[in-house]
């Protein structure tokens, strides 16, 4: 895949911003008193991989003025080297804007995670195209791949039309797209026409697909098998058949990925994933991994690949990368990843714990 040269920016994501607080030692929520809070998004999650290596990364997002949550969030930006730009809105008093809550439980053993997103009044949904200076981002300083969520383009109606504006601006500059489809269906509720319409046209303009079964047949309407249950093999098989598909209807997108996922428990996991690039399949069998905190992992895959893509790596090694960057996630209490150097990721993929002096 060929990237636009000479641009201030590597890769660059809408997102809206929010906090995560987890119970520590891996406690259920309702029954904790002690709390961890980190700065959230699974956009920012995915751009921190290749902001930890050095590639020039930026988010556009929103943030409520004078809010101290506004404050934190943007320290852990500048400390994760994630530019980032958002017009300020004022709170309009304790019942206005405010940044989006996820009160996650980990889970431990045969207790499962459970995740609650609290996002009334989010700031995010405001997101529109007039708030930034689009020559300017995708002219003069230039941005080689924009990654889009369908978390975003489903948030709300302004979001939808905020994503759809940025993948036609970055189609006509010659800026490469990534589209997560990350369908949820509470999102999508009374609305489904609307953003079917939304997403469809975002992925046919799209280089780079990401989904499961699910998202593709619910997001964008392509017909496959029935969902391969818990055997990751079944999994695999249709999503091969499902990309075939696909393809023919969105014949300009270059790449289709998705992780593979079996629980074994909370703190165990069979990951794996599959990616097609043009005719070419690279798959990654599934392995087991050590789980401390599995929110995370999948934008740790994406960010990963994405990084691996952006570097000029065959498909085979970008693959082996988003793999273990997303194993890399769920051995953290952060939903995100940043890596040391290439080298940690590598040794991860290779198997390879052993210290290092």
């Amino acid at each position: 895949m060929k990237f636009k040269e000479n641009a201030k920016y590597d890769l660059l994501a809408p997102s809206s911003m929010g906090v995560r607080i987890t119970p520590l030692d891996r406690q259920s929520v309702h029954t904790s008193a002690l709390y961890q809070m980190q700065a959230t998004s699974a956009e920012t999650n995915v751009l921190s991989i290749s902001a930890a290596l050095g590639l020039s990364t930026k988010v556009l997002t929103a943030f409520v003025s004078g809010s101290p949550i506004a404050a934190l969030i943007k320290a852990d930006l500048r400390k994760r080297n994630i530019c980032y730009e958002g017009k300020e809105f004022d709170q309009g008093g304790p019942w206005g804007y405010r940044h989006q809550f996820n009160i996650a439980d980990s889970g431990y053993g045969l207790r499962a995670p459970r995740v609650h997103n609290d996002r009334a009044g989010e700031v995010g949904k405001m997101l529109r195209m007039d708030d930034f200076d689009m020559e300017r981002l995708f002219q003069t300083e230039g941005v080689r791949l924009i990654h889009l969520s369908g978390l975003i383009a489903a948030l709300s109606v302004e979001t939808g039309q905020f994503c759809l504006e940025l993948a036609r601006k970055a189609k006509e500059t010659g800026t490469k797209i990534s589209f997560d489809l990350n369908h949820r269906a509470s999102f999508w509720k009374n609305r489904e026409a609307e953003l079917r319409a939304i997403f469809t046209e975002i992925a046919s303009i799209s280089d780079i697909l990401i989904g499961n079964e699910e998202d593709f047949q619910l997001a964008l309407g392509i017909k496959g098998p029935e969902a391969g249950g818990k055997d990751i093999k079944a999994m695999m098989d249709h999503f091969q058949s499902m990309i075939h598909q696909a393809k023919q209807a969105f014949p300009h997108v270059s790449v289709f990925a998705t992780t593979l996922r079996e629980v074994i428990s909370a703190n165990e996991h069979l990951w794996g994933a599959i990616m097609s690039n043009g005719d070419e399949w690279n798959i990654v069998e599934p392995r087991p991994i050590q789980v401390l905190d599995r929110i995370g992992g999948g934008d740790g895959f994406v960010g990963g690949m994405l990084y691996g893509l952006l570097k000029g790596w065959t498909p085979e090694k970008a693959m082996q990368f988003a793999w273990a960057s997303g194993a890399l996630v769920t051995t953290l209490l952060d939903d995100f990843g940043t890596p040391q150097d290439e080298e940690q990721i590598f040794s991860i993929w290779e198997g390879n714990a052993r210290v290092r002096r």
